[in-house]
């Protein structure tokens, strides 16, 4: 008997059921982070066209797109990701959500200042790959344990 065809005992049921919820987790983050990563470098390419007042300022840019996409992502994973796993209050969540937010565009902008200044790679096109490409792909594996070990900790709902 191969194990395709073995019978669904409860183990094999409830491994299947918390992969399934895994899944469906990782797709909602994942949804919710997209939308937030087209805000963050939309933000952040509208502050630095040539000319601009933050045309020479690549960090101020990214702190603030980064903070307008962090109020977006908070929302939509406190309302929809992590709905039912929520066990604080909301302006306790926020500040941890916060908390961990800052750290990872910690990790985005320590990639951004090493290419930028550090490497010389002073591009718009680099300044983009380190803190949009990099950065932002390590901050988000970041993020996700982050949120999912520490801000959206409680119980999921019956």
């Amino acid at each position: 008997m191969d194990v395709a065809s073995a019978p669904l005992t409860p183990a094999r049921a409830s491994f299947a059921a918390r992969l399934t919820a895994l899944f469906r987790e990782v797709v909602k983050f994942a949804l919710v982070g997209g939308v937030a990563f087209i805000i963050d470098t939309g933000l952040f390419n509208l502050l630095r066209p040539d000319g601009a007042l933050l045309d020479d300022k690549p960090l101020t840019a990214k702190i603030i797109s980064a903070s307008v996409a962090t109020v977006f992502a908070w929302l939509g994973n406190r309302l929809w990701t992590y709905r039912k796993q929520r066990g604080r209050q909301a302006l306790s969540e926020f500040v941890w959500f916060v908390v961990g937010n800052v750290l990872a565009m910690g990790i985005a902008l320590l990639c951004l200042a090493t290419s930028h200044y550090l490497l010389g790679y002073d591009s718009k096109l680099a300044d983009n790959i380190s803190a949009n490409g990099v950065g932002l792909v390590l901050g988000t594996a970041f993020r996700w344990w982050f949120y999912r070990t520490i801000v959206f900790r409680g119980r999921p709902a019956a």
